[in-house]
């Protein structure tokens, strides 16, 4: 086993930080922490006094961008240095600069991805006391939903800024972690899921200074750029539902001359429906889905197989949900007299167990042995 304190890089992204990051430096150093990296990511002349306090009295490596490039690009900085100029370390954790994070949870997340070499470690911040500001509780609860319901991550705090990294897990997989500002660490979760990498999480101290009013979170573009990764796969749907909701109507005007609308299917069963509805629902499907298959393959789960599996799987699923959306709208929500609307209301319920299937089962990269 090994010495976090020799082993374990302390990495700590700052943009015009103040003395609390000194202090910070100074508690790690005093601790026996000997390989603390600090990123200047662009800060102000003025600010850069703190930088160089730190490197010259606790020895801290300093990385500077000359211009303010984000802290994805801030971290993937700090990982670059220390795999061509440290690959003996055994991981590394991440730390904001402004006194968020205690000394006694850095040691603990240090010890942790020590402990745990093909592990994530996420320091976990509790959301329940009403003393943390607004944004961040309603922030993280939103993203801590929408992560678990879309993509099936089920962590408990997804913007922690405490993490623990082993180094075999910063080379294979988060140094080429797509992000450059506040959505890199969002991706990271995504990565972990994607890779099949197991997170561990542990309890912290939740400290917010004067309402959190350091943090250079911007709470429209940076929630932006975390939610765009979700964006793809609401594209991807929204713009297969249009293409078959238009179908669906323009059929119905083509078809019904020819095929009345009383012509029916197993009649004299309960789940009977209409040959038009039947033939609407087909045809309008099998084109928007394989439109679909495609975007959510190559663009949304990034899906690499080439096996015809992937495909029939898929149609399965789709097959299930033709039948599904077709005895339902003739057996469901009948007061609503056009069947069009009947069908938008239907899909967008099985819109949302049909992401999750797909994510599952469809789409899922199986682990390669």
């Amino acid at each position: 086993m090994g010495n976090y304190k020799e082993d374990i890089a302390i990495i700590i992204p700052a943009l015009d930080p103040d003395e609390r990051m000194t202090v910070l430096a100074g508690e790690l150093h005093d601790h026996g922490f000997e390989n603390i990296i600090l990123v200047d990511d662009g800060s102000a002349f003025e600010n850069r006094t703190y930088f160089k306090a730190c490197k010259e009295q606790y020895g801290c490596h300093i990385i500077r961008h000359v211009v303010n490039f984000g802290k994805g690009m801030a971290l993937k900085s700090a990982f670059n240095y220390i795999l061509t100029s440290r690959p003996e370390l055994r991981g590394a954790v991440t730390v904001d600069c402004d006194g968020q994070h205690v000394l006694k949870d850095i040691i603990t997340c240090a010890a942790l991805t020590c402990d745990n070499p093909d592990k994530l470690v996420l320091g976990c911040r509790k959301f329940d006391d009403p003393a943390i500001p607004w944004r961040s509780r309603f922030g993280n609860k939103l993203t801590r939903g929408l992560i678990r319901l879309l993509c099936g991550i089920h962590v408990s705090d997804t913007q922690t800024g405490l993490r623990g990294l082993p180094l075999p897990l910063i080379a294979d997989y988060f140094a080429n972690t797509k992000g450059e500002r506040f959505e890199y660490e969002m991706n990271m979760l995504l990565a972990a899921k994607e890779n099949h990498i197991p997170v561990k999480e542990f309890p912290i101290e939740t400290i917010y200074l004067a309402d959190n009013e350091s943090s250079h979170f911007n709470p429209f573009l940076d929630s932006i750029r975390i939610y765009k990764v979700f964006l793809k796969f609401m594209l991807s749907s929204l713009s297969s539902f249009i293409i078959d909701i238009v179908l669906f109507y323009l059929l119905g005007v083509i078809l019904r001359p020819i095929v009345p609308d009383n012509v029916m299917i197993f009649e004299n069963y309960v789940f009977g429906g209409s040959l038009l509805t039947l033939l609407r629902t087909v045809i309008s499907r099998l084109i928007s889905s394989l439109y679909n298959f495609l975007m959510n393959k190559n663009q949304v789960f990034k899906n690499k197989s080439k096996s015809p599996a992937v495909i029939v799987r898929y149609y399965i699923l789709c097959a299930v949900q033709l039948l599904l959306s077709w005895l339902l709208i003739d057996h469901v929500l009948g007061f609503i007299h056009y069947r069009t609307v009947r069908k938008c209301i239907i899909d967008t319920f099985l819109f949302v167990i049909s992401f999750q299937i797909q994510r599952e089962w469809v789409f899922k990269n199986r682990k390669k042995h």
